[in-house]
C-alpha cells in the first residue's frame, strides 16, 4: 500500500534528522524519539488531520507531548512536514532557536501545550477533549506519553477523569520501551500490568507493535472507531531503533552522540 511506503520513507528521514539535530547541539535524548519515529511518520503522513500551511486551522487535529524531551522527533516530523524549513532542525536546543529542548507555545506555532516536568500531558489532553466536546467539535485529541511518568500520580487522576467524563474524542499512545532515564522501568518503580490497568480504569486499549507500520495504522484506525471513552494503544517499541549502539541501551536516553557515533549512526539508517 503507497500510504504505508510513503510513512516508512518518513520515518528514515526523521532518524536521520534527529541524530543530526542531537550531534550539532550536542545535547538532547536521541533513545526516544528513534523508537518513535514509525509512529510519528504515520501520523503526520496520514492519521492526523493537520495542515502545515495553516497551523492554527480551527479544525485540526491536536497532538499533545507529554513527554517533551522526546521533542527533536516531533520537530522532525514537522520541518519534514513542511511547518518550517528543514535546515532550521539544525538549530535545535540553540538559545535563539525556536526549537527548544521541551516544545514551548511561546516561541513556535504549531503546537497544542508546553512540556515539560512529565506526567502532565493527560491532564491537559482531557481538557482539551472535553472543550471539544462542549464546543461540539469533532477534531481528536492525540497525547503521547511515556512509560516512565506513568509512576507519576497525575497521570492516574487524568486517567480517571478521561473515563468519568466518557472522553472518546481522545486517543493516548505510550511509548512502552520499558526505559528511562534510570535504568528499566520494573525495576525502578514496576509498572505491568499496564495495559490491564487502563482497562481496569475503564479504558479501550489496544496493544501493538511501534516499529510494525501496518499494525500501527490498524491501531490508529481502531481508536478512531471507538465511541463511549478514551482509547490508549500501548506501543511496543525499542529506544534507539535503527541505531545498533543505541538500541535498548538507557545510556541512550539523554546523550548526544559525538561526531564519530554519528557517522556509524547515518550510515547504519541510509
Amino acid at each position: 500500500m503507497e500510504k504505508i511506503e510513503v510513512a516508512k520513507k518518513f520515518a528514515k528521514d526523521i532518524r536521520i534528522q534527529v541524530i543530526k539535530m542531537v550531534t550539532a547541539a550536542n545535547s538532547g535524548h536521541p533513545g526516544g524519539p528513534l523508537g518513535l519515529a514509525d509512529i510519528y511518520a504515520a501520523l503526520y503522513t496520514s492519521v492526523l488531520n493537520h495542515d502545515p500551511k495553516n497551523p492554527d486551522w480551527a479544525e485540526r487535529d491536536r497532538l499533545i507531548l507529554s513527554n517533551g524531551h522526546v521533542c527533536a522527533v516531533r520537530y522532525a516530523s514537522m520541518g519534514l512536514s513542511g511547518y518550517f524549513p528543514v535546515e532550521d532542525l539544525l538549530t535545535f536546543r540553540n538559545i535563539n532557536s525556536y526549537l527548544q529542548g521541551h516544545p514551548s507555545t511561546r516561541y513556535m506555532k504549531g503546537l497544542e501545550s508546553s512540556s515539560g516536568s512529565l506526567g502532565q500531558g493527560l491532564s491537559v489532553s482531557v481538557g482539551l477533549a472535553l472543550g471539544a466536546k462542549l464546543k461540539k467539535e469533532t477534531y481528536k485529541i492525540y497525547t503521547c506519553i511515556s512509560d516512565g511518568e506513568c509512576g507519576e500520580g497525575m497521570t492516574w487522576e487524568a486517567a480517571q477523569s478521561a473515563v468519568h467524563f466518557k472522553t472518546d474524542n481522545l486517543i493516548a499512545f505510550m511509548d512502552r520501551n520499558y526505559i528511562q532515564i534510570d535504568g528499566n522501568t520494573e525495576e525502578v518503580m514496576k509498572l505491568e500490568p499496564l495495559d490491564k490497568k487502563f482497562e481496569m480504569f475503564g479504558w479501550n486499549v489496544i496493544n501493538a507493535d511501534g516499529h510494525n507500520m501496518e499494525e500501527i495504522f490498524a491501531a490508529f484506525a481502531k481508536a478512531k472507531q471507538h465511541t463511549g471513552g478514551p482509547t490508549l494503544i500501548v506501543f511496543r517499541t525499542i529506544l534507539g531503533k535503527g541505531v545498533s549502539y543505541m538500541e535498548n541501551n538507557p545510556k541512550w536516553h539523554g546523550t548526544p552522540p559525538n561526531k564519530e557515533q554519528e557517522a556509524q549512526a547515518l550510515a547504519e539508517l541510509v
